[in-house]
């Protein structure tokens, strides 16, 4: 993108639509989060799943998304070039509530290898309909006439909400389900309540991605090739390859610790309650510190304010691995150094998606974004799996709602290493991937800098 093309493109987008827009994320925090918080626990110490099966329940699903997510992303850019919005999408996105409730509907009779069979088939369905909302959702920002710093503005403005609906339902689900006394009909009665908010939040949304479009002008460039041509074409882009290669390390590995919280609360710390706590660290942060990235990244550019994030990351990993000995304070304040750092990893490759989209120049944003949301239900199932395999490797054994079960050292090591070193090994990965990242440096010189 030349600089006159992004003087032209320049457009201050209003607080009103900003904030509509940013209302959809509430509803898609409450996805996000509590199956990745609580559905593998759900499986192994409440329907008596074996951790090894709980984690292909999480896993296997996934696979699925890889191919339905491009495949959307391309429907999505046929509905933007036929109907100049992609609101059809969004509509049917609407109906995830009713998957996610379905999902901890576990009938009373099923347990063990067929209650993981409900919760798959649930799963998929809930994954097509995140992605039918998610995809277009996410191409907005690259549809818009904004330039480089007015997108990290605007996905400034949806993490704050995401954060706040990441956190919400992060402290709210356990309590609903009934704490340390978590039964079947508590995670019923948790998913019900919850989907209700989220098919409000999520309506909203849709609404806001409307009032945005009218604010500012959109793209009016015809529809480029689609299908596979499409997607190949924003494969060999090495700019969006790197960065979506670090996110898929970045997301596998929160999703990770997220799906880690009730057994490092549990079973290194003795006590379920705190997973509330946990959550509590690891989120309240990001309401904090989002406004705080967004200055960071206007002063020094997003690639080095995602580096600085990552690192982050994955030095707090590395003290939870110390475990109870470090004490309960050392602890919780490593948490909510992973929950600064996932602040900038929520916000930083978000904004940085519809720079590398508006640097292609092809009228393709849904593809690379239905791309994008694949990765990120790739590493939302890569995480928990990974997780699980530490879990199954320590010979932690499941158990049904109520059962007491003792675990060997050797399982409470898995799960405590699992928790604290691998995630920290992930995040490097993902720091020797970013920085290959090199578009950061022309798209600031086009915006002035």
């Amino acid at each position: 993108m030349t600089g006159l093309e992004q003087r032209r493109d320049v457009v201050a987008l209003p607080r009103g639509p900003l904030v509509g827009f940013a209302a959809g994320s509430l509803g898609m925090g409450v996805w996000v989060t509590v199956p990745g918080l609580l559905l593998l626990y759900f499986l192994t110490d409440v329907l008596a799943v074996a951790p090894w099966l709980a984690g292909l329940t999480l896993l296997l699903p996934k696979i699925a998304d890889v191919l339905l997510h491009p495949w959307i992303g391309h429907r999505c850019d046929v509905e933007q070039a036929r109907r100049g919005h992609r609101r059809r999408l969004l509509a049917a996105g609407c109906a995830l509530p009713v998957a996610f409730a379905a999902l901890f509907a576990v009938p009373g009779d099923l347990t063990g290898a067929s209650a993981a069979a409900w919760v798959a088939v649930f799963f998929v369905a809930g994954n097509l309909l995140f992605a039918a909302y998610q995809v277009p959702y996410l191409a907005t920002p690259a549809d818009l006439r904004i330039g480089y710093h007015e997108r990290t503005r605007l996905m400034a403005f949806r993490m704050v909400v995401l954060t706040l609906g990441i956190l919400v339902s992060g402290l709210l689900a356990p309590l609903l389900a009934g704490g340390d006394a978590a039964t079947r009909a508590g995670y019923l009665r948790m998913a019900v309540v919850l989907a209700v908010g989220m098919l409000a939040a999520m309506a909203v949304g849709v609404a806001g991605v409307g009032r945005l479009r009218r604010t500012a002008a959109t793209s009016t460039a015809p529809h480029g090739a689609g299908g596979w041509r499409a997607l190949a074409a924003s494969l060999r882009d090495r700019q969006f390859r790197v960065l979506a290669g670090a996110y898929l390390a970045m997301s596998t590995t929160t999703h990770l610790v997220l799906a880690g919280v009730p057994y490092y609360a549990e079973y290194e710390l003795g006590r379920a309650g705190l997973t509330t706590v946990l959550v509590a660290a690891f989120v309240a942060p990001a309401l904090l510190v989002t406004p705080a990235w967004l200055a960071l990244a206007a002063r020094v550019g997003k690639q080095r304010a995602l580096l600085a994030a990552q690192a982050a990351f994955a030095a707090g990993s590395l003290v939870l691995a110390v475990g109870r000995p470090a004490g309960l304070p050392v602890l919780v304040a490593a948490v909510a150094v992973l929950g600064v750092a996932f602040a900038g990893l929520q916000l930083l490759p978000f904004s940085m998606l519809p720079d590398v989209i508006r640097a292609a120049g092809a009228p393709r944003a849904g593809t690379y974004t239905g791309v994008w949301t694949a990765t990120e239900a790739t590493g939302a199932a890569l995480g928990p799996y990974a997780y699980a395999l530490c879990l199954a490797a320590g010979g932690f054994v499941a158990s049904d709602a109520g059962e007491a079960v003792t675990q060997s050292p050797d399982a409470l090591a898995a799960l405590r290493y699992g928790f604290g070193l691998l995630p920290a090994a992930v995040m490097v990965v993902a720091v020797l991937l970013q920085r290959r990242y090199t578009l950061d440096g022309a798209a600031r010189a086009d915006a002035g800098h």
